[in-house]
């Protein structure tokens, strides 16, 4: 199927949430094997699974330095929304990913980026958050706003948010 010609798959990923990572990961490249361009738009806390693991103080000012003290971010520390319950069910969870074999959040990022994934961070919630380039990851695309992201979905067959 030529380039131009390619259905388009479009996902705004707003939590950073291990379980809604994991289907943002698994819609997104599932998309990609079947010959669409997929483009994932990070914004808020979604913008934490792309965030590079080693915390690091960021921001301009006492409000942004404080919001990164307090939101690190980073696969690592991604909670498993409502079965948390203080760590246990995020390593529950993760053991369970292993034993069957399923691929971790850093393996499906890896594999998305192989896979031709565009992983765009939200540029109007880097700027509010003190976020730059080097927070991200390096599979992490050049930061983009939203209009980026509506023109995106306005040319994809499918958009989702999650």
């Amino acid at each position: 199927m030529a380039e131009a010609e390619k259905e388009k798959l479009t996902i705004v990923v707003f939590s950073g949430e291990l379980d809604k990572a994991l289907a943002a990961f698994i819609l997104a490249t599932t998309g990609a094997s079947m010959g669409m361009d997929v483009t994932m738009f990070f914004t808020f806390w979604g913008l934490n699974i792309l965030k590079k693991n080693e915390a690091r103080i960021q921001g301009k000012g006492f409000k942004q330095k404080m919001f990164s003290i307090l939101n690190k971010g980073g696969t690592k520390r991604l909670k498993l929304s409502r079965f948390h319950m203080f760590g246990l069910g995020t390593c529950m969870m993760k053991l369970v990913m292993k034993d069957s074999n399923y691929p971790s959040i850093d393996e499906f990022i890896t594999m998305a980026k192989d896979m031709g994934v565009k992983m765009i961070p939200c540029s109007t919630t880097c700027g509010m958050f003190g976020l730059t380039d080097n927070s991200f990851r390096s599979e992490a695309q050049g930061i983009t706003g939203a209009a980026f992201f509506l023109n995106e979905a306005r040319q994809s067959k499918v958009t989702l948010f999650i």
